[in-house]
């Protein structure tokens, strides 16, 4: 499983793939000073030292996983001078597939250190090729990375790398998301202000405010039936995220660390009968944005839970809720007014299996969220 940096692994055609390429080896904690610093040089364009908080995260996330090991976790090129010129980092995750259990590699950041580095990128992208892997993702690939995927035998999966937008207060909803860039559009005046017009123009376009959903509502629940709901309403996908409890404890742990995104809560759609058909699992910001990580429900009631969801979303108050599209969601989806879908990056995987590859390219496939980069400081902090 994961990436071999000392085996030989034989190719399916017969052929042997030679050995990682020299230079590659495992991340070590001794690396994190130095990653974080290549971090903050590739990603947010200041070539200065991490600071603790940063370095502590990266010890969390990548040295933390339930199934982290040396040869599962996160890889990095030393030039030679010795220094790291580049670096994939990855958290190890159990998926079980067409009941098989295996562990796959979520890939969270592909750092270069500009034109330096280009000769460790290129071997750091022989080394996850997908004749070496079980199962390598990555939810937010940039064009580049993702040509990358497709050149080592890997495939995009197109619904995936969309993100769907719901706007229940549109002008609020616009100060939000402009607000990702202009922090003061998103303070709790413009906002407030701007809650007050949608009220108004509600009245004149009532469409923006989602239909009740007839028969079930959505109600507060914990985290743990959302992991007790997750089990059953899982089994429908070929491929799926194990989710044993030690490793969904450890998930929820560090999502939770992302207050920029606000609180994680669950909600869970029930019947008049009391029967659960249905489960989500988000992070919300009071009057802003509703992040939703996870929605998961019974087969053939993907538009009363998501319908129930908006309902819900709606009337607690957030101005939109975003979240990632999934193939079996997208008709039930698609039936929301006032909705939009934006490319919110490319959704690679790699396997040499090709079960694994068929079923997802054919939507058999559960993934995103917990199941995925969305929870990560690493896109919207330090």
């Amino acid at each position: 499983m994961g990436i071999e940096l000392r085996k030989i692994v034989p190719h399916p055609t017969g052929t042997v793939e030679p050995p990682c390429p020299a230079g590659t080896r495992a991340m070590a904690r001794a690396d994190i000073p130095a990653i974080g610093r290549l971090f903050n040089k590739v990603f947010r364009r200041r070539d200065r030292a991490a600071g603790e908080e940063l370095c502590r995260y990266i010890d969390t996330v990548f040295f933390g996983a339930p199934f982290y090991a040396p040869d599962e976790g996160s890889i990095v090129h030393e030039n030679g001078n010795g220094d790291i010129d580049s670096a994939i980092l990855s958290v190890p995750m159990q998926f079980d597939v067409n009941g098989r259990r295996i562990v796959a590699r979520l890939l969270c950041a592909f750092m270069v250190d500009g034109k330096t580095g280009a000769a460790g990128a290129a071997r750091l992208a022989r080394s996850v090729r997908a004749v070496r892997q079980d199962l390598c993702f990555s939810d937010s690939s940039s064009p580049v990375s993702a040509d990358h995927c497709v050149a080592g035998g890997g495939v995009i999966l197109p619904i995936q790398s969309l993100e769907w937008q719901r706007f229940f207060r549109p002008l609020a909803a616009a100060a939000v998301l402009a607000g990702r860039r202009i922090p003061i559009l998103r303070a709790r005046p413009v906002v407030g202000t701007l809650g007050l017009i949608d009220r108004v123009l509600r009245c004149w376009s009532p469409s923006s405010k989602p239909t009740v959903a007839a028969g079930c509502q959505a109600r507060t629940a914990s985290l743990d039936e959302f992991l007790r709901c997750a089990a059953p309403m899982l089994e429908r996908f070929s491929i799926r995220p194990s989710w044993s409890e030690p490793e969904f404890d450890w998930l929820v742990n560090v999502a939770s660390m992302n207050r920029n995104l606000g609180a994680l809560q669950c909600r869970k759609v029930v019947l008049e009968d009391g029967r659960t058909i249905g489960a989500f699992l988000f992070f919300g910001r009071p009057n802003g944005m509703a992040s939703v990580l996870n929605l998961l429900c019974e087969d053939g009631r993907e538009a009363d839970v998501t319908t129930a969801m908006f309902a819900c979303l709606a009337a607690e108050g957030y101005a939109l809720a975003t979240g990632m599209a999934q193939p079996f969601l997208m008709n039930a989806i698609s039936r929301q007014r006032w909705l939009c879908f934006r490319h919110r990056g490319y959704f690679c995987m790699v396997t040499r299996h090709a079960d694994i590859k068929e079923a997802a390219l054919g939507g058999d496939i559960y993934i995103g969220g917990l199941a995925s980069e969305s929870w990560s400081r690493l896109l919207t902090d330090f």
